[in-house]
């Protein structure tokens, strides 16, 4: 865990804001707590019941401030729904259904974030990822020149395997169901961007598919190709390949036979799939099979961090991503 141990020394010797939605749900309270005491983040929990939890406003770990927030009661709701209504009001939404929305846990801590309250937000332990990433595209908005949210997964690695530093990144297994190739392209480009920033790791980039350098002839393989070519023309600073199968992207000596002048030579870190469909699939096997530990997703493309937590998540998913956001706001 080399690699997440630098993330956790990063956020420690400056910690950020980090809001989380759901301070209902004890797996995000624990979570929080750890990441509090240990010095990770000053961090708020909404939450209509902090009292049920033991939560004072504030409340000290270890030095650490932990707020707890009710939306209904906060001194900013109407603040928020102005600013939500000025947001919104082209879509119909009238000032009375503002002050409705913004009271809800996910919209109220999206706002904190917007609103410059909060450098980052955490939610999904109970909401779904449709609920909790609507609320950040519309709320947050898109980072400049960004068109795309997408997401990626840190896979710290069980094993050692040549060239990777113990880890991989996986994307898109979260978000972006079908790309075409000006999305795939847009994926890759984000996170190479989000390695970089978030690790300090040079990526060298996989385009993933069945086939590698022509060695099978399908539209599936076009648009991987395609993606290819794009990334190369708008980021020429890129160091990316493809199509490519993933052994060629990995092992050295199956990149020598079928990709003999591959400049990534086996050496991937960065792994684009083809689709949602193959990143899932990917992404669970090297989890249950492969043992793999999967932090994510991390969403990307956002103007401000915000993540999504997976409904089965552990107080120990919420701590890693809690991590993960400081070192997102930080980059």
């Amino acid at each position: 865990m080399k690699p997440f141990e630098d993330i956790l020394d990063r956020a420690r010797a400056n910690p950020s804001h980090i809001v989380l939605a759901e301070g209902d749900d004890q797996r995000v309270v624990k979570g929080a707590l750890k990441a509090a005491s240990e010095g990770l983040a000053q961090i708020t929990l909404v939450s209509a019941a902090g009292h049920q939890n033991g939560l004072d406003q504030p409340h000290e770990i270890s030095g650490v401030p932990v707020q707890f927030i009710d939306p209904n009661s906060s001194q900013w709701l109407e603040r928020f729904a102005q600013s939500y209504y000025q947001l919104r009001q082209h879509k119909g939404v009238t000032l009375d259904e503002a002050r409705i929305i913004v009271a809800r846990p996910l919209e109220f801590s999206a706002m904190m974030v917007r609103e410059g309250f909060a450098d980052g937000s955490v939610a999904g332990a109970v909401h779904t990822t449709g609920d909790t990433v609507r609320a950040a595209i519309q709320i947050i908005g898109l980072a400049s020149g960004s068109k795309l949210v997408s997401s990626f997964f840190m896979m710290m690695l069980a094993a050692p395997l040549e060239n990777t530093n113990n880890v991989l990144f996986f994307a898109d297994c979260a978000m972006v169901v079908d790309p075409d190739a000006s999305q795939l392209a847009q994926i890759a480009i984000a996170s190479a961007d989000s390695v970089k920033g978030l690790m300090g790791i040079e990526p060298a980039i996989a385009m993933l598919s069945f086939s590698t350098n022509g060695s099978a002839k399908h539209p599936f393989v076009d648009k991987v190709r395609e993606a290819t070519g794009m990334v190369k023309h708008e980021r020429p600073d890129l160091l990316v390949e493809g199509e490519m199968q993933l052994d060629a992207a990995l092992v050295a000596q199956v990149s020598a036979a079928k990709a003999p002048d591959s400049r990534i030579k086996g050496s991937a870190n960065v792994l684009v799939f083809p689709n949602l469909e193959a990143g899932n699939i990917g992404y669970k096997i090297a989890e249950r099979i492969g043992q793999a530990q999967a932090i994510g997703p991390i969403l990307q493309g956002l103007a401000k961090p915000a993540n999504d937590l997976s409904r089965g998540c552990s107080a120990q998913d919420v701590y890693r991503m809690i991590a993960v956001t400081v070192a997102q706001a930080q980059a």
